[in-house]
């Protein structure tokens, strides 16, 4: 398994919409195998395929930390099919460095999937793992946790990110794990 690179914003990629799987073949398996190497290198508890340049509808979720793979989801062509309640949830992204958020979200969410065998996998999710799968599901929509912020906050955040860029000094990434 090889850790791919993931993108971070301002990167036009991040944007742009996945397009649904027909076929889940050899490479798409192991692409999903990649994503969950890259996901628990980082770390993080969830990765979608666009943040790794691949504009395909996969996402991979590990909530489980200290025991990484336990649980692991694996899902391609996931849809929402069911959102109810709301919640507010402090948020981060692998792809959006040294930022986090509360970003309002749907409390209870039921998702319909593929796994990398093929077989429809249904989740009722809430919690963390609601949040993570509308999280990474945003990701395939071209949309990323700071979309959901007001103006102002992601406005200060994007011209702290080119203050770091032009300067070179960033802080060091937060410990804590991104979704």
């Amino acid at each position: 398994m090889a850790s791919l690179e993931i993108l971070k914003y301002p990167d036009a990629a991040l944007k742009k919409v996945s397009l649904p799987i027909k076929t889940i073949s050899g490479e798409i398996v192991r692409l999903i195998e990649d994503m969950v190497a890259t996901m628990h290198a980082a770390p993080g508890v969830g990765l979608a395929a666009p943040q790794v340049g691949v504009l395909q509808r996969i996402i991979v979720i590990d909530l489980d930390y200290e025991d990484p793979g336990k649980n692991l989801i694996k899902l391609v062509n996931p849809e929402i099919l069911h959102a109810e309640g709301e919640v507010v949830w402090e948020e981060g992204c692998l792809s959006v460095v040294d930022f986090t958020a509360e970003v309002k979200r749907a409390e209870r969410v039921e998702v319909v999937g593929l796994d990398d065998k093929e077989k429809e996998v249904r989740i009722d999710a809430d919690g963390l793992l609601s949040v993570a799968l509308q999280h990474e599901i945003d990701h395939l929509d071209g949309k990323l946790f700071i979309d959901r912020i007001s103006r102002l906050k992601r406005d200060l955040y994007t011209r702290r990110l080119k203050k770091m860029l032009r300067t070179g000094k960033t802080r060091p990434e937060s410990p804590r794990l991104m979704i």
